[in-house]
């Protein structure tokens, strides 16, 4: 009979792998969302997300891509028999403080939309994260 790694275990070792999972998963969220025929925002948008990225940047941060967090939890999911899941534990957002956002920058509408962008992005990557612990669980199990 096969032994099954504990939770505790598992959790921990899954951990080890999630900065990987992270930039990998990353990559793959933008080029779909992005990227290609039918992207996510109008190009205008687009500029303004990264003029917002490359100001952050410039006085010292983090800019927006790469400041998304997540975590694994034991609660288990929906789309998976595994215990484990994958959470956005920070999504990025354009706030009423943020660089650009002043006179000469972004409107409440280009805001919220940038943020809508921001937060299906997260969850997207959220996802493929997940999808990427699951194999690595089922391949534990074997």
């Amino acid at each position: 009979m096969v032994e099954f790694p504990d939770e505790r275990q598992l959790v921990i070792e899954a951990r080890a792998q999630l900065v990987d999972w992270t930039n990998s998963a990353r990559t793959q969220a933008y080029a779909e969302l992005f990227e290609g025929d039918d992207p996510l925002l109008a190009p205008e948008d687009q500029q303004l997300l990264d003029a917002i990225d490359s100001a952050l940047e410039r006085q010292g941060g983090d800019g927006v891509w790469g400041t998304d967090q997540y975590g694994i939890h034991t609660a288990g999911t929906s789309s998976s028999s595994a215990s484990l899941g994958v959470v956005c534990v920070y999504h990025p957002q354009i706030t009423k403080d943020s660089v650009l956002r002043g006179p000469d920058g972004i409107d409440d509408d280009a805001e919220e939309r940038l943020n809508a962008a921001l937060w299906t992005y997260s969850e997207r990557v959220s996802t493929l994260i997940e999808e990427q612990l699951d194999e690595y669980v089922r391949e534990k199990q074997r």
